[in-house]
């Protein structure tokens, strides 16, 4: 397979953003080229470019655009607006990695078609999403996705706060959310941004119903996704590992965006 020549800045050093620099400067993804880096913590992300053989510089989110093709964006969910607006802006490519900041954000799909620009959101922690686009081209009835994480992995979650169920209590496995997909995401902004790339595949945000479940029974972060309609009926169970350094992302996250990348730089693209 040939390869097209990308550059690449990395936003955000925590779990994933780590994990996707220290690929590609072991050269994990061929035509694939780490530029720079950068973060919220200048001097965090300095120390770990400092690893890397290919010693990125860590510059600010402006100058990271003017010097790549296109933009990793591995940051919270909060910093997502300023990074796609630059990212866009500059006519430069975008990796959203915190899909659910980008439901019904038509502002930012506007200024990338305006631009020339294009954004990508990954599979990350699930599969089967080129299944629910093919069904979602015909008639679909339900589209509906259960997640269950270890209580551990959803702390700190606003949806968690309002609902008023104790993690830390927990002896069998609890509902802590029931609805459609946006709220999902607004509630759980860490825990279930593969609900906004279920979503933008299928149905869209309101009519993806999303369950989740804060399970002390299990030890890996698992996604039920069933899509039933004109086709038949779609089955897809996945059960991620927790990553050691961040219980609510699973280690797929960050293998989905090296996939992704090494799609956008080859020039055979398989799967729908």
């Amino acid at each position: 397979m040939g390869n097209l020549k990308k550059s690449i800045g990395i936003v955000g050093c925590g779990t994933i953003g780590r994990k996707v620099a220290s690929e590609l400067d072991a050269g994990a993804v061929p035509g694939i080229v780490l530029r720079a880096i950068t973060s919220r913590n200048i001097e965090r992300a300095a120390r770990f470019a400092s690893t890397l053989s290919c010693r990125p510089p860590v510059v600010e989110l402006e100058s990271l655009v003017d010097m790549v093709d296109l933009v990793v964006e591995a940051a919270p969910a909060s910093a997502m607006d300023s990074i796609a607006v630059a990212t866009l802006s500059a006519g430069k490519d975008l990796m959203a990695l915190s899909g659910g900041a980008l439901l019904e954000r038509e502002d930012l799909f506007n200024l990338a078609e305006r631009n020339g620009a294009t954004i990508y959101v990954p599979s990350g922690a699930i599969a089967g999403l080129d299944g629910v686009a093919g069904a979602c081209f015909g008639r679909v009835d339900s589209l509906t996705m259960i997640t269950r994480k270890p209580p551990e992995g959803l702390k700190g979650a606003p949806g968690v706060e309002l609902c008023g169920v104790d993690l830390d209590a927990l002896s069998e496995p609890t509902v802590v959310y029931e609805g459609p997909a946006f709220e999902a995401c607004r509630l759980f902004p860490a825990n279930v941004n593969v609900s906004a790339a279920l979503s933008m595949a299928g149905l869209g945000p309101h009519r993806t119903r999303i369950k989740i479940y804060a399970d002390p029974t299990v030890d890996r972060n698992t996604h039920n996704i069933v899509v039933e309609g004109e086709f038949g009926r779609l089955s897809i169970l996945i059960e991620n590992i927790p990553s050691d350094t961040n219980p609510k992302t699973g280690k797929m996250s960050a293998l989905s965006a090296l996939a992704t990348l090494r799609r956008i730089a080859s020039t055979v693209q398989v799967g729908t």
